[in-house]
């Protein structure tokens, strides 16, 4: 159960004349920050509605290139779980265009008041949100990406330089240039959005190392992609984490509720890194039986322990036994680990020891269950009676999302547009001075 893409290995050797150009680049997306950090809401809403209409009207063109894209990956062995995020249809443009509209209609962070008093020396403190400034991105194989963290960095007044990988190039390139022309028509720089994919790897090197061009760069993609960035970026980086996804289904738990959401939690979008991995059973739980049922109903592939086994009827070609490594990975893919545990305890030891710390689940009718499972588990997301898959931007009120953070500084879980500000301490006063 484990997840692989060609984008993984970095070479960091970035020859000069592309260092050169990404670092150009990015000082002209440091010039558009500027313009959009002062632009009224108004103006970043029409430029954001006009995004929309235009990959509304251009959607032909993104689907012609798209096709092409996926055809290409399908030729070079593409893992499966990477062509369903590469490709689009309709239904997902115009999920693009509603998150668009809906970016449009939220509140603008920028200068928004967190905090604020006055001094005894009289002192008008205040700390505000401000942008960020260039924001970088690195991710593969995942088109609608392009336009969520263009539409996110507008909005809350940002510029995005974008690497988007070699097997969504056409699609990418479709999406930016149409980006660029609705922003050059609603009056803003063309370089608020700019993509370094025609430089290839040495171009996501090159991101990579633009420390004091580029204020924060977001890795999105496997494990392999998310840890070379980490581990060699010079850029400061917001992790954002796979997903080693659990469920613990307690004895509680009724077979009504609980089916359909381990089910939803794993089929209704496997690649997605919100989708569930691990379903963990509480020894008798009346709805067990059931739910693995549902999940041998919708083809999914159970690697579980002796007493899953059971649960599930015996093996066979759809139920096979749990390997070490299949606790430990993202299968992203249409197979869930299963294992029955003796206690509440052995639930939370098992999500402890292989969390990555993305979102877990618990299903239950025990109220202190339920509380004892929030106050003890450490990620970024936890869901009580709910279904995975609700780790999400666009479904937790954000409009949309940059990533989902699992690291706890700056940010942590789905990142908006209030995860793409800082801020900053506006201090007004009438001449005073320090004693």
């Amino acid at each position: 159960m484990t997840n692989t893409t060609h984008e993984t290995e970095t070479a960091f050797t970035v020859p000069e004349e592309v260092r050169s150009a990404v670092e150009a680049m990015a000082d002209d997306a440091r010039g558009a920050s500027r313009v959009l950090a002062t632009a009224h809401r108004a103006r970043k809403d029409r430029a954001l509605q006009r995004i929309a209409e235009a990959i509304d009207a251009q959607r032909q063109t993104i689907l012609r290139s798209n096709a092409q894209d996926v055809e290409n990956g399908r030729e070079k062995g593409l893992a499966e779980n990477l062509i369903d995020r590469l490709s689009l249809d309709d239904a997902r443009i115009d999920g693009l265009i509603s998150a668009l509209h809906n970016l449009a209609s939220q509140t603008d962070p920028i200068g928004q008041v967190i905090d604020g008093q006055t001094l005894p020396n009289g002192l008008r403190v205040q700390q505000i949100r401000v942008p960020l400034g260039v924001v970088g991105a690195i991710y593969e194989a995942r088109p609608n990406v392009t336009v969520d963290i263009a539409g996110l960095a507008i909005k809350s007044g940002n510029a995005a330089m974008l690497r988007g990988g070699s097997a969504a190039a056409r699609t990418n390139t479709t999406l930016v240039g149409i980006i660029r022309d609705a922003m050059y028509g609603a009056g803003f720089p063309v370089d608020s959005v700019q993509s370094v994919d025609e430089f290839g790897r040495e171009g996501a090197n090159a991101l990579m190392q633009a420390r004091g061009r580029v204020d924060v760069l977001i890795p999105r993609g496997g494990h392999n992609l998310i840890q070379s960035v980490v581990r060699n970026a010079s850029v400061p980086v917001i992790e954002t984490g796979e997903g080693n996804v659990h469920i613990y289904l307690d004895e509680t738990a009724e077979a009504k509720r609980a089916t359909p959401l381990v089910v939803n939690s794993k089929i209704h979008r496997p690649s997605a890194c919100n989708s569930a991995e691990t379903l963990l059973i509480r020894e008798g739980a009346p709805a067990a039986r059931e739910v693995l049922a549902g999940l041998l109903k919708e083809n999914v592939r159970l690697h579980v322990d002796e007493r899953a086994a059971e649960l599930a009827g015996g093996y066979s070609d759809r139920v096979v036994a749990a390997e070490p490594g299949d606790w430990e990975a993202e299968s992203l893919a249409l197979e869930m680990s299963v294992r029955v545990v003796d206690s509440h305890e052995e639930a939370l030891e098992h999500i402890q020891r292989y969390s990555t710390g993305h979102t877990e689940a618990v299903i239950t009718n025990d109220l202190r269950v339920a509380d004892e499972f929030v106050a003890r588990v450490d990620s970024a997301a936890v869901m009580v009676n709910a279904s995975t898959r609700f780790t999400d931007g666009g479904e937790l009120g954000l409009g949309a999302e940059v990533g989902i953070s699992t690291q706890k500084l700056h940010a942590r879980g789905p990142m908006g547009m209030a995860q793409l500000t800082s801020t900053q301490w506006v201090v007004r006063g009438e001449g005073q001075i320090r004693g």
